[in-house]
């Protein structure tokens, strides 16, 4: 169910835009996240665990050119956020974007999408409440605790704690991913702050042990020269060059979070451009900041994969070259609230997912979970998703549901690269739709920047068969998208038959 039929207000008259109160007549939601919530939400989409503990595998891969990947992969996903902005401002009361995919592309497609990504949000949700309570772990074994056979307490407190954040209301929600990006900021500050002084003095380090590397780290001097010494686009080969473009656009991944939003947010025409537009800024600050300053300090080459296949965190070794003694203690406190704001944030859009699937579901038992409660969140469909993400342990427990279980969770990172070509696809049919308004927020150059948009998803798919590592995942997703995908196009022919068939008795 779309919400409100916005095209017959709009036809005829591509300036007329309906007011957010008139769309919200059938929003049940609560708009209680300001600009500020707003903002750092968008922060938190954009900032995962992955640059503090998997950067240093990006940088070993292509050495100094990963900034240039980074920046070339925050610009397309900048344009996915033009293209979801601009059907958000035209109708600011829809829980998802994935609505616009059933408005422009159809049922069979929307219930593609809708299913799809509500599995997605809860397959990450399990990776991590596992990474939650992993980290947990190691940052109370940095004071001699051991509490790794509490892991599966800590998944559960961790889960009943924010889902009770979810649920109690939405500005709860908002104020709790305030703080958590605002942790996170100011240790990507300081590390970058710490760089210049490094910088400045000409700062030389001794070899060292790094906690989370099996070899000593050797010691170096912070100079521009480790960035720019030997430079080369693909040090390690194109086709290294090639996987590290998978390997960040991941990072990115769940920067679309803000596209959930926005039915709850204050004055929504006015935060979600601003929002929006100032994505380029935070990559180049987080991202890109933070990737110069590392390699500054430490030399590209001095990232090596431990025996086990893993890398030592960037953060850990810059702040241990330092000084900081108890760098791996603040590091895996701030991975901790990292990883914790994206299981919030996963908890939030998962519910309003299954929400949204239930009021458009023609099933009894699936309408009852789309009801809000008293605080005017969507209650039954968080507890729901937080049920389904519990089941992570259970999982864990078995090996070979587990074995099945990673190669699932992997295709669904596969997968979800559909739901990004179908959302621009839509984005071009809503163009070309009586709802067009000129005077929105519109996406510059369209034609050729959506094109550009899904030209990239699919370059970005094609990486995954590169690697043994990503080419089972990518097989399974494609498999996904022919067997889930082509039974929900058969569903709505079926539908269409029948309806028509009803039409033509009633005649």
């Amino acid at each position: 169910m779309y919400g409100n039929d916005s095209t017959e207000a709009a036809a005829g008259n591509e300036e007329y835009m309906q007011d957010v109160e008139e769309l919200d007549a059938e929003n049940q939601m609560n708009r209680g996240l300001k600009n500020r919530h707003v903002q750092f939400i968008a922060i938190g989409g954009t900032i995962g665990t992955g640059l503090f503990l998997g950067s240093g595998k990006s940088i070993s891969l292509t050495g100094p050119s990963i900034v240039f990947v980074y920046i070339a992969v925050g610009i397309i996903m900048f344009l996915l956020m033009r293209g979801i902005g601009e059907m958000m401002y035209r109708d600011p009361s829809q829980h998802t974007f994935i609505n616009f995919i059933t408005r422009y592309l159809g049922r069979g497609w929307g219930h593609f999408a809708g299913w799809t990504y509500w599995i997605v949000l809860i397959l990450i949700g399990m990776s991590e409440i596992t990474a939650v309570s992993t980290y947990f772990v190691t940052f109370f074994d940095t004071f001699g605790i051991d509490l790794s056979h509490w892991k599966w307490l800590i998944e559960l407190c961790f889960l009943v704690a924010l889902s009770g954040i979810n649920l109690i209301a939405v500005k709860v929600f908002g104020e709790a991913e305030f703080w958590f990006s605002m942790i996170k900021i100011t240790l990507i500050c300081g590390m970058i702050a710490t760089a210049v002084v490094m910088l400045v003095i000409g700062y030389h380090y001794p070899a060292v042990q790094i906690t989370g590397s099996d070899h000593i780290s050797p010691a170096g001097q912070v100079s521009i020269a480790n960035i720019t010494d030997g430079f080369s686009l693909a040090p390690n080969g194109w086709l290294a060059l090639l996987m590290s473009f998978q390997m960040v656009f991941y990072a990115y991944q769940m920067i679309e979070f803000i596209g959930v939003t926005v039915s709850e947010t204050e004055n929504p025409r006015k935060v979600l451009p601003k929002a929006i537009n100032e994505i380029i800024l935070r990559v180049l600050i987080f991202y890109v900041g933070a990737l110069v300053a590392i390699m500054v300090i430490v030399p590209w080459r001095n990232f090596q994969p431990n025996a086990d296949g893993s890398f030592a965190s960037p953060f850990i070794m810059v702040f241990k070259y330092a000084g900081l003694d108890w760098a791996a203690a603040l590091v895996f406190f701030v991975v901790i609230t990292a990883a914790s704001s994206a299981l919030n944030s996963l908890l939030y859009s998962a519910g309003r997912h299954l929400y949204q699937l239930a009021k458009e579901s023609p099933s009894p038992a699936m309408q009852r979970l789309g009801v809000v409660s008293k605080n005017h969140v969507p209650a039954k469909a968080i507890v729901v998703s937080a049920c389904m993400i519990v089941l992570s342990p259970i999982i864990n427990a078995f090996p070979q549901v587990s074995s099945a279980f990673v190669l699932f969770s992997s295709a669904s990172s596969a997968v979800i690269i559909f739901i990004y070509t179908l959302t621009m696809i839509a984005h071009r049919r809503y163009r070309v739709s009586a709802d067009f308004i000129a005077d929105g927020y519109v996406m510059p150059a369209w034609r050729f920047t959506n094109t550009l948009a899904i030209a990239f998803f699919v370059f970005v798919y094609c990486t995954l068969f590169i690697s043994t590592d990503t080419r089972g995942p990518a097989i399974a997703g494609l498999v996904w998208l022919v067997v889930f995908g082509g039974f929900c196009q058969w569903r709505q022919r079926l539908e269409d038959r029948d309806l028509k068939r009803a039409v033509a008795r009633r005649k």
